[in-house]
């Protein structure tokens, strides 16, 4: 079964290794959006710093500062397999101990506007990933959610504080599901934050999430909340998010360890 999955007695067969020479940065931010990356290239003294390798293609690695501050930012692939093996891939090129996680989800409370902040506070693990990093469980706290809690606050960001809803399946979102996840606390659907979460507890790293509420399920029929206006504003794409992102890192870089 896959609550048995967690197995610490053995070692990896495929255990990625090291390098010694690499890469000190400060802290790692992660997006999803093609947009966002552009945006973060074009707007940034960006260097090319490494490259992931996978059969779908090269994922490049890049470094810049701001504010005194060092950072490596790369685009990720959705869903928590994928998500997780690049954040291993990662520990091989990118010596830090420190990851920002952030990106649009799916609201499960119509209160919270679209384009409005979510911070998870733990996740419940409806995906196979987490199991093989943490011991079986409904929910994993999100160890950090307090810090970004506190930064949300001095920035003077709104935000909501809830549980996030971690799945493989979005588009087995049940009503039944929807009900009782939101029930349980949960503001937000995503495919990633309980194995990201799970691997930072496992590896030894700092995990830092927010969400941006994008579409909404919290209704009588799925709401995509797409701007009327073409634009990418309050959503996944809006590079206004990744501005939030790299506040938050600078604000977590200069934390003392």
């Amino acid at each position: 079964m896959i609550t048995e999955a967690f197995d610490t007695r053995t070692e990896a067969l495929i255990d990625p290794s090291i390098k010694e020479d690499a890469v000190k940065v400060d802290v790692c931010i992660i997006t999803f959006s093609h947009e966002i990356e552009k945006y973060v290239c074009e707007n940034f003294d960006c260097k090319q710093i490494a490259t992931f390798y996978a059969a779908t293609g090269k994922t490049p690695v890049w470094q810049f500062t701001y504010g005194g501050k060092t950072f490596a930012f790369y685009k990720s692939y959705i869903g928590a397999p994928a998500y997780v093996a690049l954040m291993e891939d990662s520990r091989v090129e990118l010596n830090t101990g420190k990851y920002i996680l952030f990106g649009g989800a799916g609201c499960l409370n119509k209160e919270i506007a679209r384009g409005k902040v979510m911070v998870p506070t733990a996740a419940y693990r409806d995906e196979g990933t987490s199991y093989h990093y943490a011991p079986a469980s409904d929910f994993i706290e999100a160890d950090n959610c307090k810090v970004v809690e506190a930064f949300m606050q001095e920035a003077g960001l709104p935000y909501a504080l809830g549980k996030t809803w971690t799945t493989d399946a979005f588009y087995r979102e049940t009503r039944a599901e929807v009900e009782r996840h939101k029930a349980e606390g949960c503001i937000s659907v995503e495919m990633e934050f309980a194995g990201a979460q799970a691997w930072a507890q496992f590896r030894g790293k700092k995990l830092y999430g927010f969400f941006t509420s994008g579409d909404l399920l919290d209704a009588p029929k799925w709401d995509y909340r797409k701007p009327k206006d073409g634009s990418y504003k309050g959503t996944q794409h809006d590079v206004g998010h990744f501005d939030i992102a790299l506040e938050l890192a600078h604000y977590v870089a200069s934390l003392e360890d």
